[in-house]
């Protein structure tokens, strides 16, 4: 074993302790140390049998370089290596960087075929929503949007829920049933759509304002779109359901409002599939220029 040079200490590749000394045939081959360093020669015969497979074979070591953007995969895809990780290897074979991730063509239809249609149903729910006008009428316009788009609206029968999409009215929380009743000037309604389409569900959900709403209603649904899913607390959390078990209503029969999104994550964050478009109803005063 050859002692490190002034490097600083490297952990064992074997248990991990600080190390000093260096395999000679990596030293010789200029593998990466991290691989190569431990902390006594025990450690170093101990893990030979199993080390020396990081030596190329001669001849090999030009075809094993890396070509530019080739990584070793780390954490099930989320994280890319230069370097090949130091693990305690249980046979000869090792793992081999692999190459940058193929891109789909722009023509192929990707899996957000089903959150561009829920968009665009919710948005003409929206449009029709004003004093007068009932719940069960809005259900109609999602249906119908939903079905003109070749689409499944996946509320319906879902556990023998009865309607295409969810209404719920002031202090229903989620899952309100479109019925026989008039929207009245003053009330809150949350519209949640969720359409099936291509073997894909698209989700998402906006509460709306119904006439001129007071103040305190105002504020709730601005906080709860500002916060999008994060829990807001009005009075108490609890919830209580109704007797069909789908409408969840507050305890203190204090107003709920609601906001949902479906989101992709990537490997820089996250992408809203179900953002806002140009041509969405403009409809929260909080957003205008």
């Amino acid at each position: 074993m050859e002692k490190g040079a002034s490097e600083a200490s490297a952990p064992c590749a074997r248990c991990g302790k600080p190390a000093q000394l260096q395999c000679p045939k990596c030293a010789e081959l200029k593998l990466p140390r991290e691989n190569a360093a431990f902390c006594t020669q025990d450690c170093f015969r101990a893990a030979w049998s199993s080390h020396k497979s990081v030596h190329p074979k001669p001849g090999a070591l030009a075809s094993q370089q890396s070509p530019e953007g080739w990584k070793y995969c780390l954490r099930k895809g989320r994280g890319r290596a230069l370097q090949l990780p130091r693990f305690e290897w249980t046979g000869p074979l090792r793992p081999y960087p692999i190459s940058k991730m193929r891109v789909v063509p722009d023509e192929i239809e990707k899996p957000d075929w089903a959150l561009d249609i829920a968009r665009e149903v919710l948005d003409a729910a929206a449009r029709v929503i004003k004093p007068g006008i009932t719940t069960d009428e809005i259900d109609r316009v999602v249906h119908e949007e939903t079905i003109a788009r070749g689409g499944y609206p996946s509320p319906l029968n879902y556990h023998f829920f009865p309607k295409s999409c969810c209404t719920s009215v002031n202090e229903v929380i989620c899952h309100g049933i479109p019925d026989a009743r008039k929207l009245e000037d003053g009330d809150i309604v949350n519209v949640d759509v969720t359409v099936y389409y291509k073997g894909v569900h698209g989700d998402l959900n906006e509460t709306y304002f119904v006439g001129n709403v007071d103040e305190a209603s105002k504020q709730l649904v601005r906080c709860t779109y500002e916060c999008l899913e994060k829990a807001i607390a009005i009075g108490v959390w609890n919830d209580r359901l109704w007797p069909d078990d789908w409408t969840a209503v507050t305890t203190d029969g204090k107003r709920s409002a609601q906001f949902e999104h479906t989101l992709l994550v990537t490997d820089t964050g996250c992408e809203v599939l179900t953002a806002r478009l140009p041509s969405s109803p403009d409809v929260f005063p909080w957003l205008k220029p």
